[in-house]
Parts: C-alpha cells; structure tokens; sequence
C-alpha cells in the first residue's frame, strides 16, 4: 500500500508553518510553496477545519495551540524526563535544592520533569503543574526569550505577561527572579534551554526558601546545567 499523496502534500505544509516565525497570508504561502492559490487555499481550509490553523485577525494564517498539545504529547512519548534527568540529578545534589523544566503547554509553563532534593523545606509542584507566566521565574524566562510570534499568541491569551521592563531585565541578566508567587517566603529562579534553532524551548528552575537564597551560588551551575540540557536536545551530546 502507499501513502496518500494528498494528505502527504498537506502535511508538508504543516511542516512549512512550523518554520516559519509569523503568520502567513494565502498568497505567501502559495509563492513559498509553489502552489497555484486554490491548491493553497484548499489545504489550508483542510487545516483550518482539523484545527491545525486558524486566521488572524488580518486575515492571516496560523498554527493553533493544538501544534503544542501535540509538542507536549511528543515531549512525554519522546520520555524527555529521562533524557535530562541527569542533568537536572547533577544540578540538585550541587545545589541541594529541587529542580525543575518547563515548557510552554496550552499558554501556560508546565512542568515537565523534576527532579526532588533531599531538604525539609522545600516547595511542592508535581511534573504537569502549571505556572504563571509572570509570576514565576519559568514563566518570565519563556516569555522574555520567546519568539515574537510567541509573544503575540501570549498576550492574546487569557494569562497576564510580564511586563516589557521584566523581560528585558530577564533579557540583559540570563536568568529570573520570582519571589513569593508560590508561597510567602520562597524564592523561584530560572534560565533559558535552547533548542536546536537556537530558541528558547524550555526553563530549568529551581525554588527554595528565601532564607537561603543566594543568586550568585545558584546562577553559574543553574545556567551550566541548562546549556548541558540544550546540548542534549540539539543532538550535540549523549545523555550524561
């Protein structure tokens, strides 16, 4: 048997928008693909009717958030957990504090691996608990770092930003700082995971009580576990 040749060529535009870093109107999407404006437009109405795509309000088209629901699902079924869990193992015994990595789900961060330390204090979120985009330290960290068609679908949403002078703050330093968002006393920390596009895909976090917060003993091995972890997800290294 083969493949459906159709339902091949549509998916190769599926695959087009996923590299592209804004929408696109019909008439782009025609000339990048070589396709005569009906063809286009018809596979973007199959698209648009699966819940792939849907249209700005300028008319333009773009990926929906089921794009990310199955990026989440990939996430999971690709068991990145056990892929950066060394990383994230390493990190936790050097600093004795509980660490995390999330990544855009749905609008929101969610937590996608963890990795618990062996301390009396310490702040309870699960792997899948979802964060605030500016309250956390995850949350600044992604959408400081994000794409600016990213950004866009963000501030669409139903979730509140950071503002424009945390995120370039977050920018400038590498690295964010929340405090009390979870908990009164607790202080979040975290910094950027790129992938193989140079993006930032994901956040490593750390929260700890603020009674024993100090930045500059947390920043250097937080951001050298986060490159180790990037290094992983671009294929550049084997586990460690």
């Amino acid at each position: 048997m083969r493949a459906l040749s159709t339902a091949v060529k549509t998916l190769d535009l599926l695959a087009f928008f996923a590299q592209q870093s804004r929408p696109l109107r019909l008439g782009e999407v025609a000339s990048h693909m070589v396709l005569s404006r009906a063809t286009a437009y018809q596979r973007l109405l199959t698209l648009v009717e699966a819940g792939w795509l849907d249209q700005d309000a300028n008319g333009a088209y773009r990926l929906t958030m089921l794009a990310t629901r199955l990026a989440a699902a990939a996430l999971e079924q690709g068991d990145l957990g056990s892929r950066v869990e060394p990383s994230l193992g390493k990190l936790a015994t050097r600093l004795h504090e509980t660490v995390s990595l999330a990544v855009l789900d749905r609008g929101q961060p969610c937590i996608v691996a963890r990795v618990e330390a062996d301390t009396l204090l310490r702040a309870v979120q699960k792997i899948g608990t979802l964060l605030s985009l500016d309250g956390s330290a995850s949350g600044r960290v992604l959408c400081a770092f994000a794409e600016d068609h990213t950004l866009d679908r963000l501030r669409a949403g139903a979730h509140p930003l950071p503002d424009d002078a945390v995120m370039r703050t977050v920018r400038e330093q590498g690295y964010a700082i929340s405090s009390g968002y979870t908990e009164s006393g607790v202080v979040g920390v975290a910094v950027p995971v790129f992938d193989a596009r140079g993006h930032v895909t994901a956040a490593v976090s750390l929260v700890q009580p603020e009674s024993r917060f100090e930045i500059e003993k947390c920043r250097v091995p937080m951001l050298e576990a986060a490159a180790e972890i990037s290094a992983i997800l671009q294929g550049r290294q084997e586990r460690p």
